[in-house]
């Protein structure tokens, strides 16, 4: 072994001792992988083939054309003839074979090497040939119609196994969407647009016709009926503070025995009153009361100065920080609630969601209107996204090409297509002799 040798290996085995191991690049599109070795040995030996057939009508034709000068007979020009035209045949089509990739000898040879020259256009006219036979609205949409997705859809979702695959997958993607998304961001977009949306939204003639219908409908006598009855045993509880600030109400002068009849009769009279209103549905207090949430509805949805009133009321709350603070904290509660529910399989979340796949894979599975109602949402879209971004779709093809080295394009090209042509070449063989001996021995037949 030579001492460069050695040094060599030393050098290398130092080297990889010492240097991290070299990162993995990304593969080439126009990269050789172990399938495309093996595509190229196939071609050699199909060149081998073809090129030892030439060999062997060469020699064919030599030896024939030695027989027939020595006398051998007839038979030795037909021969010749066959081989003669074989091998015309043969290298005919080895200069058009290998003018596809490269110049034939290295000749620069007018239009050979054309697939390294006009790669390009290859690229262009494959990208136009797709967007207009593949991308057309008309083919995409003839296609999918035939295809049916609707029925076949719906009875994929309509078995249970597959309903449960989706409802696993819809589950994982929105648990991914709400992990991705920060809280701060969701929290500020929705205190925002809660915030935005009132302020612009006049408030008083919704709550005026709301209230409206609550008392025309006797809805809020059951709010009445719990204030009463809190405000009864409010005052059997403290009668002894209602009392005494009747008492330390009353003026100075007065006898102190005075204050505290007063006190009293005053407690009474409120107790009896609150009592009857509790206990009396037709009690005047009450329609007061009705009265009262009437006029003050009308006076929500007509008067201009209540209206105002509400409105800046509306504007007072939604300011606070009390407020804001409440609207931003109900991202953080609605997002656990729904994660919660999406991972849990048993949560009534996915149930339903897996019930409504099921009931909707079972209706397009049996329902013609529901079946074209999908193929033509489906048809539709493809349509769209196929005509809207076709200019795109075919840029890619055109681009990737564009971007390909020339010459190692043409390797892989011939890797992946010579194995067949150099068939050209041996049938170009075969079909030659053959016309060869067809012309020779017509040429006999007719004294020529």
């Amino acid at each position: 072994m030579s001492e460069k040798v050695k040094r060599g290996e030393s050098g290398s085995v130092g080297s990889g001792e010492h240097s991290p191991a070299p990162s993995r690049q990304p593969r080439s599109v126009t990269e050789f992988t172990a399938a495309d070795e093996e595509k190229r040995r196939g071609v050699r030996r199909m060149k081998t083939t073809a090129t030892g057939l030439l060999v062997l009508v060469a020699v064919v034709y030599v030896l024939t054309t030695w027989a027939e000068h020595s006398g051998a007979g007839a038979w030795a020009g037909y021969v010749a003839a066959a081989a003669e035209a074989g091998m015309v045949g043969a290298l005919a089509d080895w200069f058009a074979v290998t003018a596809l990739f490269r110049h034939p000898l290295g000749i620069p040879i007018p239009h050979t090497a054309i697939i390294p020259k006009k790669k390009d256009q290859l690229g262009l006219s494959l990208g136009e040939f797709v967007g207009e036979n593949f991308l057309s609205g008309d083919v995409v949409r003839d296609r999918l119609r035939s295809v049916g997705i609707g029925s076949r859809l719906g009875a994929w979702l309509a078995e249970p196994k597959n309903a449960d695959r989706v409802t696993a997958e819809l589950a994982t993607a929105l648990r991914g969407a709400l992990t991705v998304l920060r809280d701060s961001d969701v929290q500020a977009v929705v205190g925002e647009a809660i915030t935005r949306r009132a302020d612009n939204a006049e408030i008083a003639p919704g709550i005026g016709k709301m209230l409206e219908k609550v008392v025309a409908d006797g809805g809020h006598k059951r709010v009445v009926d719990l204030v009463c009855a809190r405000a009864h045993d409010w005052l059997v509880l403290h009668s002894d503070s209602v009392m005494d600030a009747v008492q330390g109400g009353a003026p100075g002068w007065t006898p102190r025995f005075v204050d505290k009849r007063v006190g009293e009769r005053v407690y009474k009279e409120l107790l009896r009153f609150v009592t009857e209103m509790r206990d009396m549905p037709e009690h005047p207090a009450r329609g007061a009361v009705d009265r009262f949430l009437r006029d003050f509805a009308g006076d929500l949805q007509s008067d201009s100065d209540t209206r105002a009133r509400v409105e800046r009321l509306k504007s007072e709350v939604l300011g606070r920080s009390e407020v804001q603070d409440l609207i931003a904290s109900t991202w953080s509660a609605v997002r656990s609630m729904i994660v919660a529910a999406a991972e849990d399989e048993r949560s009534e979340l996915r149930l339903r969601v897996r019930a409504s796949l099921l009931s909707l894979g079972a209706r397009m599975a049996s329902d013609a209107k529901v079946q074209a109602k999908v193929d033509g949402w489906v048809e539709g879209a493809a349509v769209y996204v196929v005509t809207t971004y076709r200019a795109e779709i075919t840029s890619l093809i055109t681009d990737t090409v564009a971007g390909w080295d020339a010459e190692h394009t043409s390797r892989k090209i011939e890797a992946h297509i010579g194995r067949d042509l150099q068939f050209i070449r041996i049938n170009g063989t075969v079909v030659g002799s053959l016309a060869g001996l067809l012309i020779y021995t017509v040429s006999r037949a007719f004294g020529a």
